[in-house]
Formats: C-alpha cells, sequence, structure tokens
C-alpha cells in the first residue's frame, strides 16, 4: 500500500501539499488505470507531494525524475520536436510516467505491469493539468 510522504529530509511540506496528494490519490483511484503510486515534484527535483511504495526515498526518486526530464528537455529541443509533454520508461515490472504539470511541476507515476498505457497517459495528463491548476492558482 503506497504511503503518503509528509516532511523530507528535515524540510517542511510543501502549503499545498495535501490537496496535490488527494488528486494524485484520485488518480490512482480511477478504474483500471493501474496506477500504483505517484508523485508531484518541481522541475528542479524537489517533492511537493508523494504518494509511493514502501521503501521508496521520495527524495531520491524526484531528483532522478528531474534529471530524467531535463534530459529528455534538452533532447527534444536537440532534434526540434517542441515542448516536451511526458516521459515513458518502461521496465519487466511496470512503467514509470513523467508529465508536465505546467511551468515549474511534474507528475511521476509508476503503473503495475498489466497497465493500460493509453489510459495512463491520459488520466495522468488530466491529474497533470488540475496539478497545474492548484500549483499556479
Amino acid at each position: 500500500m503506497p504511503s503518503a510522504q509528509g516532511i523530507h529530509s528535515g524540510r517542511q511540506e510543501h502549503p499545498k501539499a495535501s490537496q496535490a496528494r488527494s488528486i494524485m490519490r484520485g488518480l490512482m483511484g480511477s478504474t483500471d488505470t493501474g496506477v500504483q503510486a505517484a508523485a508531484a515534484i518541481t522541475s528542479d527535483g524537489l517533492v511537493i507531494a508523494s504518494v509511493l511504495q514502501p521503501g521508496v526515498d521520495a527524495d531520491r526518486f524526484a531528483a532522478m525524475s528531474a534529471s530524467l526530464l531535463a534530459l529528455a528537455e534538452r533532447e527534444i529541443a536537440e532534434i526540434r520536436r517542441g515542448k516536451l509533454r511526458q516521459l515513458l520508461i518502461e521496465g519487466t515490472e511496470g512503467a514509470v510516467l513523467l508529465v508536465r504539470c505546467g511551468e515549474d511541476a511534474v507528475l511521476a507515476v509508476s503503473t503495475n505491469p498489466g497497465a493500460l498505457l493509453g489510459k495512463v497517459f491520459l488520466e495522468a495528463r488530466r491529474t497533470g493539468l488540475k496539478l497545474a491548476e492548484l500549483l499556479e492558482g
């Protein structure tokens, strides 16, 4: 069962963390998405809020996600493909999807192996828009 992550490395919780977790739990509770965990992070790798599997370090996960996102953004710019919308990483035990949430935030979701990725993409984008409204509002 995923657990809510509150205070990270002695830092205070983000002011909108509780609302962000609620939005992410909505994604995880959506029927048939197969989303097991989610985190909202800043583009520079700080945790806004997370609902992750036990044993996953939210700060490290956020930093790695931000690094991957930065590299993917440079790649997409290099080959002139516009602005990055999402990044998918597939493993043998599921996938991780990174979706932009406005200018300075990213939604990272992990799925189970049988997840329907098309549905995950759709629901993650919707959730990203909700998070962007929350964080930018």
